[in-house]
């Protein structure tokens, strides 16, 4: 007979213990059980593991257990944590916030987008945790409005998205920024584009490395279906009837505007949808996130915006409305479902020009399908789908002259950005 490894057998302080309890987390996942001992411990830690595999708490108790006793200065954290995107910012900050409390630790985040006022307030005001994206942390840097000078614990999260995205020279400059004797805790699904030299530069020679399957593996949990249809009549079709169903679902698109417009055709059609892009103001991208979060959207189009950090519960369908460009992307989409050992469904769709290119994908993600030639109501579809959501009837569209026409052309102008006078 085998007993479950708990949190308190890792070392996780008796408070800490009592707010995951209270969030329902009782049993820690494969990442954690590896990296929590080295991490409370004060070792450098290297975790590598697939999305959804428990990898924010897996940094976030340690940080919060081994800061609990630090003085508070501002402007100068003890803890920093960089992550990639504003979402995922924003969310890897809704998980610390409540251990943070537990310890009587202050938490905030740093990412552009947003004025830079209320930050750095908050920062004079005294912040023990940083979370930060390094655009933004780099200008506050060079205009001296916080100081890394007695950070105490760094981690890095997501850095093989950090390089895709361009960020390593930043990051480099940020983590060399800090006190060479901190502890650093690395997360990365991979080692390549430039993490290995991150690695090799700033984790001691005694880091302990964990990984917790292999790195672009697909989810033991997680089914995968190929939707091939005639034409694009054909995939709209398909499209509005996989948006259907009750849970909630991610639809993944390659454009920004094809994204909006899809957003809006879904919910004219009864299904309520929003978007999330790049050309979203930060707070409107909150808004659509919170809404999708809540449930008051069951749909939430995305670009790849959204294809790593954004976790929501129980997400039970991801489409590839448009296939990726590359098998990683692919994996990173699909990770928002079946998250944390629950269950979750993948649908590509793929018109008569994709079928060769996405083949090709699907070998090198390790992934084998057979894909099937349907309609919108065939069997297999609607046996996906499940059951078909009510219609709700879409807002009532805001007249120019109203008040709340009025909001929402403000809301459309600051998505656009400035506007020039003419």
């Amino acid at each position: 007979m085998t007993t479950q490894t708990t949190f308190a057998d890792l070392g996780v302080p008796e408070p800490l213990i009592n707010v995951l309890a209270a969030r329902a987390i009782t049993t820690p996942f494969p990442i954690q059980i590896d990296t929590l001992p080295d991490a409370l411990a004060g070792r450098d830690v290297l975790g590598r593991g697939k999305t959804g595999s428990g990898k924010t708490l897996a940094f976030s108790i340690p940080l919060v257990a081994r800061l609990a006793s630090g003085k508070r200065r501002p402007s100068r954290p003890s803890g920093l944590v960089l992550a990639p995107t504003r979402e995922l910012a924003t969310q890897i900050a809704a998980v610390l916030a409540p251990l943070a409390g537990a310890a009587d630790l202050k938490v905030a985040t740093i990412f552009g987008g947003v004025s830079q006022t209320r930050q750095v307030a908050a920062l004079r005001s005294g912040i023990d945790i940083v979370v930060a994206c390094p655009g933004r942390l780099e200008d506050l840097l060079r205009q001296r409005l916080i100081s890394l000078d007695f950070v105490r614990i760094t981690v890095l999260d997501e850095a093989d998205h950090m390089a895709d995205l361009g960020f390593l020279p930043g990051v480099t400059r940020i983590l060399a920024a800090t006190p060479a004797g901190g502890q650093r805790l690395l997360f990365s699904a991979t080692l390549d584009n430039g993490v290995d030299t991150l690695v090799g530069r700033f984790l001691r020679n005694d880091a302990v490395s964990h990984s917790v399957d292999e790195a672009h593996s697909p989810v033991a949990e997680m089914t995968h279906h190929v939707f091939q249809v005639a034409s694009a009549h054909a995939k709209k079709e398909l499209i509005h009837r996989l948006a259907s169903g009750t849970g909630r679902r991610i639809l993944f698109m390659r454009t920004k505007h094809q994204a909006r417009k899809l957003a809006r055709q879904l919910t004219e059609a009864g299904v309520p949808s929003v978007d999330l892009h790049g050309n979203l103001s930060q707070p409107a991208r909150d808004r659509n996130l919170a809404a999708f979060s809540a449930g008051a959207a069951r749909v939430l189009v995305a670009t790849d915006i959204a294809a790593r950090g954004v976790h929501v519960d129980e997400v039970e369908l991801v489409v590839h409305v448009d296939p990726p460009a590359e098998h990683k992307a692919y994996l990173h989409r699909s990770g928002r479902t079946a998250r944390a050992g629950r269950a979750g469904a993948v649908v590509t769709v793929v018109l008569p020009e994709q079928r060769k290119d996405f083949s090709a994908l699907m070998r090198k993600a390790g992934i084998n399908v057979r894909p099937q030639q349907v309609t919108a109501h065939c069997e297999p579809v609607t046996t996906l789908v499940g059951d078909v959501a009510a219609y709700q009837a879409p807002a009532p569209k805001a007249t120019p002259g109203s008040r709340a026409g009025a909001i929402r052309a403000r809301g459309r102008r600051s998505a656009r950005g400035p506007q020039r006078r003419k």
